[in-house]
């Protein structure tokens, strides 16, 4: 007899709840001019509810998340594939055509992917005090999931790796958008008037969409690509859009919800985590993202004369963070997000690669 899923108010409730109170985050960071504020707010309201919840909370157990939530998978899959699809539609010939000249890039990153991931063991090991596999899963430089299965099945410490990896994605998408504010001179992101469609954009062309997510999705995980819920509607709403079979665009406002959701999903991070530890682990993360980015940015200023791509653009190709949030930064700059795509996608490809050889290599199972 195969048993039926649960229907459970209170979680769905507790979901609608989260995303509200990142919504809120996301239009009062808008308010404040923020860098990619629907994504910066809405992570930092619910991080600060998910650790407020838990102080005031007499055990774990009876606080407003529990230490083990995690926001659902298909619910959060859905969201990415949106914006993966709004990145497809920006595959034009031309980008095509610019791939050659990024050989040096590509070079570039194949040396940058073994020097951070080097560096960052030695800053876990030396100066967190980390234990051998706990220090060599949180150093890898990308590949967050493989990073997470491979340690725990290497012994090593899952919430101070879970912690890091998570930092590290984190800390990139809070830190970077506020560099390039400075850089550029005005905030980047949907808070500088910036959106990822025409303004006259409706509803339209959603049922042709929502079959390109949909398909999408399925594509991804069939042909077993990086991440899978971005990366399959991106390709084949690529191929849609070269093709000619069909014009994909959405309403800004529909793709400023999915920038809410993924950001709250990445807020409901922090439930379960104790201050010391997250003290510990933000420094920790300050140290090794700081020093990855610094890398990116020396590489960057190397290849700019090489490659004729902007340095902003090719230091958003290096920065070690996740490849939905690298893509809507590039779109915020009017950079085009499948030339920054293809570069987190080799990068991805080569820590993955990287952390298999490792496991191998002390006798861990793959």
């Amino acid at each position: 007899m195969i048993s039926r899923p649960t229907f459970n108010p209170r979680l769905i409730l507790l979901h609608l709840g989260l995303v509200f109170v990142g919504a809120l985050g996301g239009l009062a960071a808008q308010a404040a001019g923020l860098p990619l504020p629907y994504i910066l707010g809405s992570l930092l309201s619910v991080a600060i509810l998910a650790q407020g919840s838990e102080i005031l909370a007499k055990t774990p157990d009876t606080a407003l998340l529990p230490p083990d939530f995690r926001f659902n998978d298909p619910a959060r899959a859905v969201f990415i594939g949106v914006i993966g699809m709004a990145i497809g539609t920006s595959i034009t010939m031309e980008v095509l055509l610019t791939l050659p000249k990024a050989a040096f890039s590509f070079l570039a990153l194949t040396l940058f992917v073994p020097l951070t991931f080097w560096a960052n063991y030695v800053i876990f090991r030396r100066v967190g005090g980390y234990d051998r596999p706990t220090a060599i899963f949180s150093a890898s430089p990308g590949g967050l999931y493989e990073s997470i299965m491979f340690g725990e099945q290497a012994g090593a410490d899952m919430r101070q790796l879970m912690l890091a990896q998570f930092l590290r994605i984190i800390l990139v998408v809070t830190l970077l958008p506020v560099g390039m504010s400075i850089y550029v001179g005005h905030p980047v992101g949907s808070s500088a008037g910036l959106g990822l469609a025409p303004k006259d954009t409706g509803l339209e062309h959603l049922p042709v969409a929502a079959l390109v997510v949909v398909l999408g999705l399925y594509v991804g995980r069939l042909i077993h690509v990086p991440a899978p819920q971005l990366l399959g509607p991106l390709l084949l709403a690529g191929i849609v859009t070269l093709s000619g079979l069909a014009v994909l665009d959405l309403p800004n406002w529909m793709l400023s919800v999915s920038q809410i959701v993924i950001g709250t999903t990445l807020g409901t991070r922090f439930a379960g985590m104790r201050p010391a530890m997250l003290i510990r682990g933000t420094w920790l993360a300050f140290l090794t993202v700081g020093m990855m980015l610094l890398i990116g940015t020396g590489m960057a200023l190397i290849l700019r004369p090489l490659t004729g791509e902007h340095f902003d653009v090719l230091l958003i190709s290096f920065a070690p963070g996740g490849v939905t949030e690298m893509a809507l930064i590039a779109l915020s700059l009017n950079a085009n997000p499948a030339f920054v795509t293809l570069h987190h996608i080799y990068r991805i490809v080569l820590t993955v690669f990287m952390i298999t050889h490792v496991a191998k290599r002390f006798g861990w199972r793959t």
